[in-house]
């Protein structure tokens, strides 16, 4: 395919595991990122200066880098009613403008910066949200608004900062959206075609499984 720029990075955020308190307890996250303006080296399973703080269900090979795209922002400022968000509010590494997830594609790949990234799989959001926000029912909020963001592995190591463009390398293979994989998932979108074509494709994580299941349990 010719390559093309169809966005760019507003803001790169990083982070590493901090206690907060949950109950007569604590736990430990890296939900809370912070915007860095110097360039960010793009290394193995991670940008440099942010980790996770539970590699069970957070980071590894295929969701190295999360990216949040800004034009949800508004829409989150009106359901939270506040005036405004910062960058980095979600626990993304890259706040971008240009592309949702409507637009792109399980396998599509990026250069960002230096670095290439290739699509994964949406993010299905921890209790550790409701922490963020404060609100026991943002988990859910998130998830059924669909804006669920969009994980990368790290195809290419390199560098990459904020002004850097996004642009489109390569497309992946059966062409499904990482919208159509959460309205798989939620029961919003279905046909054989989108079904057998999602299962065919590189999505990552369990979400094939509990796609079928999901179905499985409809049936």
């Amino acid at each position: 395919m010719q390559t093309s720029v169809i966005g760019s990075i507003l803001s790169v955020n990083v982070g590493q595991p901090r206690l907060v308190p949950l109950g007569n307890n604590t736990v430990a996250t890296a939900i809370f990122k912070s915007p860095v303006e110097t360039t960010v080296a793009v290394r193995a399973h991670n940008l440099a200066g942010d980790r996770q703080a539970d590699l069970r269900v957070h980071g590894g090979p295929y969701k190295a880098v999360y990216l949040y795209p800004s034009e949800h922002y508004p829409f989150w400022q009106e359901q939270l009613e506040v005036s405004d968000l910062p960058f980095g509010y979600f626990g993304e590494n890259l706040t971008t403008s240009g592309f949702t997830e409507e637009g792109v594609c399980i396998g599509d790949q990026f250069r960002v910066g230096t670095a290439i990234l290739q699509v994964t799989q949406p993010r299905m959001p921890c209790y550790k949200l409701n922490l963020r926000v404060g609100r026991n029912d943002m988990v859910k909020r998130f998830w059924l608004s669909m804006r669920s963001g969009i994980y990368f592995s790290i195809a290419k190591e390199g560098e990459l900062t904020r002004g850097d463009a996004v642009e489109k390398i390569a497309d992946g293979p059966e062409r499904v959206t990482i919208a159509d994989v959460v309205g798989l998932y939620i029961g919003k979108e279905w046909n054989a075609d989108l079904l057998a074509r999602a299962l065919r494709s590189p999505l990552r994580g369990s979400w094939k499984q509990d796609i079928e299941s999901r179905l499985t349990e409809r049936a």
